[in-house]
């Protein structure tokens, strides 16, 4: 497959730059991938269109303010986005600057907060901080959220309601899982009253969700590798719904992800783990059955998973409907519910 097989023209003024005024106000297209009916919904109405015994698996990772502006000691600028927290003092993160920086070098985020490259490894820099025991805690005094770079604003006290989940609650991702963006308490108390199970997981989105594939050939990109944990009580969730006869509904590419890297041996499997799951059209589904998901960049991987489930040809013309139909795009925008192509 070619890298421009999954490319799309969008209008600019499609890219939601704020979110809707509620979390449950979002449109919503619903997509058979087995006859590739589409229907233009209301996020609201998801509780209509789900049915008892069916559990919904959301991931409760929680958005770090990785972002961070520092100055060398020369004073040079210096952005840093944080990819991963090694241990009390330690991060992985991407850095721009107009050179380099190399190890030994200091770099003065502000407040007090001071950091050593200490070397690099591939396209990420480790960085110490120093006189640092919890570095989560400086990331929080210092940092600033990582809006994506498409979103044009910078954050401000909204974005830092509203860029998270209301079930967020295990800090670690860079970037919020958005499809869960959609739910407030009420919707979920309504899933809930429905006979829908609400089961858990986490993984941590990492930066890469923000990178367009830049290879021709679909086959030669190679995906960051995100931690990911599976709680026993989801896997026990997931097997009840599938003897009941209920059906097993990701909200998001990450729950996909996380549920498909957990059954890659057979059977899903608890626990914690690394996943580097590049999942693409002609993966065969062994977990998922529906799929809670917003619309994605032209040429990312996430798009390239809505084709693999809902089928290529099936979210081309989805997205087409979409565009014509002037819904709202990526972090902030509109959502979409997808029943898996092949049954």
């Amino acid at each position: 497959m070619k890298t421009k097989d999954f490319d799309y023209e969008l209008p600019p003024e499609l890219i939601a730059q704020h979110p809707a005024g509620e979390r449950s106000a979002s449109r919503l297209l619903h997509l058979d991938g087995a006859s590739g009916s589409l229907s233009d919904r209301w996020f609201r109405e998801l509780p209509d269109l789900v049915q008892a015994g069916d559990v919904l698996v959301l991931n409760d990772t929680r958005v770090t303010k990785a972002r961070l502006i520092g100055r060398r000691a020369s004073g040079g600028r210096i952005e840093a986005l944080v990819e991963r927290v090694l241990g009390r003092s330690r991060v992985l993160a991407q850095v721009r600057a107009s050179n380099s920086p190399r190890a030994g070098a200091r770099i003065s985020f502000g407040e007090g907060a001071e950091a050593e490259v200490l070397g690099r490894h591939g396209e990420f820099f480790e960085l110490r901080f120093i006189d640092c025991t919890d570095v989560d805690a400086l990331l929080e005094r210092v940092g600033s959220l990582p809006l994506p770079p498409y979103i044009e604003h910078s954050p401000d006290a909204s974005d830092g309601a509203r860029y998270q989940t209301v079930y967020a609650r295990t800090p670690g991702a860079v970037a919020a899982p958005t499809a869960g963006l959609h739910f407030d308490d009420a919707m979920l108390a309504a899933l809930k009253a429905r006979g829908v199970t609400l089961a858990w997981l986490t993984l941590h989105v990492g930066a890469g969700t923000f990178q367009p594939v830049r290879v021709d050939e679909v086959a030669e990109h190679r995906m960051h590798s995100e931690r990911y944990v599976l709680p026993q009580q989801t896997v026990d969730a997931v097997q009840a719904a599938r003897a009941a006869g209920g059906r097993v509904i990701a909200v998001g590419t990450t729950s996909l992800r996380a549920l498909e890297s957990a059954a890659a041996a057979g059977e899903l499997q608890a626990g914690a783990a690394e996943t580097a799951l590049f999942i693409v059209p002609g993966y065969r589904f062994r977990v998922v059955d529906r799929l809670i998901t917003n619309f994605h960049l032209p040429r990312s991987t996430l798009l390239m998973l809505v084709s693999a489930f809902g089928g290529l040809e099936n979210i081309r013309r989805a997205y087409q409907h979409a565009i014509e139909q002037r819904y709202r795009f990526f972090s902030y925008g509109d959502a979409m519910l997808i029943e898996r192509a092949e049954r």
